[in-house]
């Protein structure tokens, strides 16, 4: 529990920002139309999105008048249980479940390295066996990068030369997979969308290479979006979307400089789930998405 409270924490201070717009709403005033044009301002300005904010804003009037809601704090509630609905979903990340292939995609600078060293120390602590390939073989140093957080994180990688086909080092990495018992891989992929065409050619030759090495194990898709980058981090989901089958998303870097509405619009508009978030640079600053917690660390 003590654990929980110190993640709690960590969430609330990342998202810093946001929370200190919504604090002076909700004091004792009753609630009033200014009182929704404020809200609505400060929903946006937290990266919400006109639409977003606009139906969130009507689903807390219907609950208001439908629960005879009169104090600002009342409505504080109720715009958290919706928000939290907002954000929660019902589909298991199969990772979770058993072995699994854990495909991560992404621009770079977004923080997909990281991420992938993160994932694998999240799992490894719990006592699953993770294993990492370094199939992003365009970019520079990409290989040493991923190397280091692999060490850090206690987990085995499997990785070729700078330039080698991407579908070839997936092939080694589930020879490699087997051969050491793993129950979990995270695959590295290139961080690039000038070209979606080459993108997607390339993501489905690494889909086709596991769908015939391991035909029972599932693959998940998760696209890792910088909180920073605010309505920029929609705007590449929706261009991932249209380039693979996302299954969910990994939203980094809420260190009390993004606004964290954004995690909102993403799941509420494209009906993406946020799967882990993450709150800093530490290995240990990635967990599990909570909708509740996220929430009440919002408002």
């Amino acid at each position: 529990m003590e654990q929980k409270k110190s993640w709690f924490s960590r969430l609330k201070e990342g998202l810093g920002k946001t929370n200190s717009w919504f604090a002076g709403l909700f004091g004792g005033d009753r609630i009033n139309e200014e009182f929704y044009e404020e809200l609505e301002e400060a929903m946006i300005l937290a990266d919400m999105g006109m639409e977003t904010a606009e139906k969130l804003l009507e689903e807390l009037k219907v609950a208001v008048r439908r629960d005879k809601l009169s104090a600002r704090d009342e409505a504080k509630a109720a715009l958290c249980a919706l928000i939290a609905d907002a954000v929660r979903h019902d589909t298991a990340f199969l990772a979770d479940r058993g072995p699994c292939v854990v495909l991560i995609v992404g621009v770079n600078g977004v923080g997909k390295t990281t991420t992938i060293g993160k994932l694998a120390h999240l799992y490894h602590t719990r006592g699953r066996r993770p294993m990492i390939a370094a199939a992003d073989t365009f970019r520079a140093a990409a290989a040493e990068q991923l190397g280091e957080w692999a060490r850090r994180a206690d987990c085995p990688m499997v990785r070729h030369g700078e330039g080698a086909d991407p579908a070839a080092v997936v092939f080694d990495a589930i020879a490699s997979y087997r051969a050491k018992g793993c129950d979990l891989l995270f695959v590295d992929t290139a961080g690039r969308l000038h070209n979606k065409k080459n993108l997607m050619n390339e993501l489905n030759k690494i889909r086709r290479v596991i769908a015939r090495e391991l035909p029972d194990t599932p693959c998940e898709v998760l696209l890792v979006l910088d909180a920073t980058t605010g309505q920029n981090a929609t705007a590449q989901a929706k261009a991932f979307l249209e380039t693979c089958e996302l299954t969910g998303v990994v939203l980094t870097k809420l260190d009390g400089t993004a606004k964290g509405g954004v995690t909102v619009q993403i799941h509420d508009t494209l009906n993406v789930p946020v799967r882990f978030i993450g709150v800093g640079e530490g290995i240990d600053d990635l967990q599990w998405f909570d909708a509740d917690e996220f929430a009440k660390a919002l408002l």
